[in-house]
């Protein structure tokens, strides 16, 4: 089973600092260095903010993943237990936003060594100027993978509002949740 982070929607002050940790997590430069221009803000984590509720939304890492069964370059995969997407050979296709039941995906601009990388081929029109267009990928939650402390928005949470399930975790919780289901059993039967 693949572990997954969730958050508690009434924990949660949609303040973003989720947002702004996923960034500096994975990014190779100093973000509060660097001019606003220069930095790559993509969170891998949305926080959706209506006026009843406030809440991150991330990848679930689902264990029949539908992002990875409809990916037509075999592109997200299950790597240490954690429903990977290799940009490398992301083509944008958009077929796992589509497909994934939580909108978990979003697709942002590619960078390689701070600048945006451009597509083979494929060209535009902007400003009157035909350019080459921007390539774009798949971009979502991989649970901090490889950072030694685990996903950066549960460490920075200020109101503790994420908890991170572990396999060992879900087994625990459905042994608890059938005890307590066995007990109730027992005492309507004996009435």
């Amino acid at each position: 089973m693949n572990s997954f982070v969730v958050a508690n929607p009434n924990k949660c002050i949609g303040c973003r600092t989720c947002e702004i940790a996923c960034v500096v997590a994975h990014s190779d430069k100093n973000i509060f260095e660097l001019d606003t221009s220069e930095i790559e803000f993509h969170p891998r984590l949305s926080v959706v903010k209506t006026a009843k509720v406030s809440a991150p939304i991330q990848c679930r890492h689902c264990e029949d993943a539908p992002c990875a069964n409809v990916c037509p370059e075999g592109s997200i995969v299950n790597k240490d237990g954690v429903v990977y997407i290799d940009k490398s050979t992301c083509i944008g296709c958009k077929t796992c936003i589509v497909a994934c039941p939580l909108g978990a995906i979003d697709l942002v601009a590619e960078y390689d060594d701070g600048e945006k990388v451009v597509q083979q081929g494929l060209k535009v029109i902007e400003n009157g100027k035909l350019c080459f267009k921007d390539k774009m990928i798949a971009n979502k939650c991989d649970l901090c993978i490889g950072r030694e402390k685990g996903p950066a928005c549960a460490e920075v949470c200020p109101t503790d509002a994420f908890q991170i399930i572990k396999p060992v975790d879900i087994g625990e919780s459905i042994k608890e949740k059938r005890r307590k289901s066995a007990l109730e059993l027992s005492k309507v039967s004996t009435k």
